[in-house]
């Protein structure tokens, strides 16, 4: 009796070393074949990219922001194995672009790459760094686009040391104006908020400019106030420029 259970349990372990064996010889086999794969995918030639493909890269979504500063992302990649490119890395590096709010970077059979983008969307002027920029819904500064035009109000009260955060809040109190003035807004070319809570505003009027501190409320209504007498009061004050409209029953000019 014993003899039999010895012999089993050789037979048995006679299996598992078997069966141990075959395993590492499919690992083997299998480690190989990716080894093989890995070689074909990235040193086969028709994987490679390059520039006589015209359509070796292919961009969509982009409008406004610069094709060279991408190509640049990409400069590194031309004649290597299209599955050799870090497709994350290189999406990081895209959305260091200031245009680029997001981005998304796939590989195409055999030899492309297609990127895909969506810009910012700016929605005023602000002169900062010595310079016109645009800045979108974040805060982001953006490099005016050579030959685009874009008919925004200037969003002036924004320092060149602001903080991102600082100028969001900016925006913000700017697209509150533009909200709150709806259709009036035609006639304003520019929005100070330089202090979001006493918002002024340049007004372009019957071909003169009148510079209005709206304060942080009812501002719609003051408005349409002031333009309601401003026939009345362009006769008593031919030369003023600057008017207080913040108590609701009453303009005041500022000499």
């Amino acid at each position: 009796m014993a003899r039999e259970k010895k012999k089993e349990t050789t037979e048995f372990r006679g299996q598992l070393r078997r069966i141990g064996l075959s395993l590492c010889g499919v690992a083997l086999i299998g480690g190989i074949a990716v080894y093989c794969l890995h070689r074909y995918a990235i040193h086969d030639p028709q994987f490679l990219l390059s520039h006589e493909r015209r359509d070796w890269l292919t961009l969509d979504g982009l409008h406004y922001g610069s094709r060279a500063k991408v190509l640049r992302v990409f400069a590194q990649d031309v004649g290597r194995s299209v599955f050799s490119v870090p497709l994350d890395e290189r999406r990081r590096r895209l959305l260091a672009i200031d245009w680029v709010d997001d981005a998304a970077v796939s590989r195409v059979w055999p030899d492309r790459l297609v990127v895909r983008i969506r810009e910012r969307q700016p929605v005023a002027f602000v002169d900062v760094q010595s310079s016109v920029m645009l800045i979108d819904t974040q805060g982001m500064l953006l490099e005016p686009p050579p030959q685009a035009q874009f008919s925004f109000p200037v969003l002036s009260g924004i320092r060149d040391d602001d903080s991102q955060a600082r100028r969001m809040e900016a925006v913000r109190a700017l697209l509150t104006v533009e909200d709150e003035l709806g259709p009036r807004m035609k006639d304003v070319s520019e929005v100070n908020a330089a202090d979001p809570s006493n918002i002024r505003i340049l007004a372009q009027l019957e071909g003169r400019v009148a510079e209005l501190i709206l304060g942080d409320d009812n501002r719609a209504q003051r408005y349409e106030n002031f333009l309601n007498h401003y026939a009345e009061i362009r006769k008593r004050s031919p030369e003023v420029r600057v008017f207080d409209l913040r108590l609701d029953d009453r303009i005041t000019a500022k000499e």
